[in-house]
């Protein structure tokens, strides 16, 4: 059994019923996809009645709608209503830390902010911290959780984490420390790994060292990025649960 599992177990019922359910990242990514897919939708509508007024001043006056639209789409929907379109058709609610309600308007803005600057990479240390939190969750001290848990199952949450106790794990500062110094190599293999493939020919020099990519350039790129992100998160749960060298549990 697991520590989450033997908390609960031990928690009164009332308690573990009003527990808290952090969404994990697969849970998540489902309702980004859904939110992907509006934005998608009303950027396609938007430029198919474009097209079909053929109004410069139309279109740009549209344009400029389209735009804020889809800017204050997140901050909107989530301070007001506790999450996106995306969020709750996937039982998923933003939750303020401190008030356990909905964040506030400048709150979302910078959730918004910051998952436009970090991206995908918010996500890589969710296996580290308590509450399955991105570094935009942290960084704005607020959570995702389940929003109704009686339709919830049990594969789409955690508990809130216990920090490991066991006798011989390492400090969290040399964990977090031998997790960089991890990052860092697979950041140097990266590099090599790109100029080896731009050197062998299998994507073009202009891509790797300039801004030109050919079709295939990007898809190459995609599979590198994807395969970069997931190592960076497989590297920080390991590290966190003492099993890379260095920082091992003895």
């Amino acid at each position: 059994m697991s520590q989450n599992q033997n908390r609960m177990s031990h928690m009164p019922l009332d308690a573990a019923a009003s527990a808290p359910l952090y969404a994990r990242f697969s849970r998540r990514f489902r309702g980004i996809v859904v939110d992907w897919a509006i934005a998608m939708a009303v950027l396609f509508g938007a430029v198919m009645l474009a097209v079909s007024v053929e109004n410069d001043n139309f279109s740009r006056a549209l344009g400029c709608l389209v735009i804020a639209t889809l800017l204050l789409y997140e901050p909107i929907l989530v301070s007001f209503t506790g999450g996106t379109l995306g969020h709750h058709l996937t039982n998923l609610r933003v939750v303020d830390d401190r008030s356990g309600g909905n964040v506030s308007f400048l709150k979302a803005c910078a959730r918004v902010v910051l998952k436009g600057v970090l991206g995908w990479y918010s996500f890589v240390i969710l296996a580290a911290t308590r509450r399955n939190q991105a570094v935009h969750d942290l960084l704005t001290r607020s959570t995702v959780q389940i929003r109704d848990p009686a339709k919830a199952r049990s594969g789409q949450y955690i508990t809130e984490r216990v920090e490991p106790v066991a006798l011989g794990m390492p400090s969290p500062v040399r964990r977090a420390a031998v997790i960089c110094v991890y990052w860092l190599l697979l950041f140097v293999s990266l590099l090599v790994i790109l100029a080896a493939m731009a050197a062998a020919g299998l994507m073009s020099r202009s891509c790797v060292y300039g801004d030109y990519c050919s079709g295939v350039d990007r898809m190459l790129n995609l599979v590198t990025s994807v395969a970069f992100l997931v190592m960076l998160a497989v590297v920080v749960a390991l590290g966190w649960k003492g099993r890379l060298f260095g920082a091992r549990k003895a």
